[in-house]
């Protein structure tokens, strides 16, 4: 089972996280929430590169994302390594809405809450800005990124719809599946 107790410390918020021992002994480590910079944008991209299931943008954009909307976004390191980010930001249309472009967590962290962790704190870093809805899209083989969003749903205490954002024939590349948007909301 994994704990995160949330520790402030100057700009960084610091987590212990513990896990059961897959083999003997007992594994912890400390992982650190901040503000992404440009100068996170290529590990970003390397880790998206690395998912195997995200769309991979252009390594610019990545630069950007940590420069521009690191307000709205958020990274988890361990040991000086980024091993988690979530690239976000809020709607121009619907300020109350946090829309999550792209949720990526390093396969040594997967399966041990992190990504919720990251969307938590960045909601509660987040607090002043009213936010009630979450919205993302997801591709329907994205299993982990649908139990995400439904469980996230479970742990705020709110619904979630789901509904087609973007249609295969909306996407230049024939292979692209359909974005199937969920909102989340509202939240309490």
């Amino acid at each position: 089972m994994m704990v995160y107790n949330f520790i402030k410390g100057g700009d960084q918020t610091i987590g212990k996280v513990k896990e059961k021992p897959i083999a003997k002994g007992r594994i912890t480590e400390t992982i650190y929430f901040r503000e992404p910079t440009a100068d996170d944008g290529s590990h970003m991209f390397d880790l998206v590169v690395k998912s195997k299931v995200l769309d991979v943008n252009s390594s610019y954009s990545y630069l950007m994302w940590g420069k521009y909307f690191h307000k709205t976004s958020i990274i988890a390191e361990t040991d000086g390594r980024i091993v988690g980010f979530i690239s976000a930001f809020l709607q121009p249309e619907s300020p109350d809405t946090l829309f999550i472009w792209q949720v990526a967590v390093d396969q040594t962290q997967r399966g041990k809450g992190l990504a919720t962790a990251l969307i938590m704190k960045l909601l509660n870093r987040l607090e002043g800005q009213n936010v009630r809805f979450i919205e993302a899209t997801v591709t329907p083989t994205n299993i982990a990124s649908n139990r995400l969003f439904k469980g996230l749903a479970k742990k705020l205490g709110t619904d979630y719809k789901t509904f087609e954002c973007f249609g295969e024939d909306q996407f230049p590349d024939p292979s692209h599946e359909a974005e199937i948007a969920y909102r989340i909301g509202p939240l309490k």
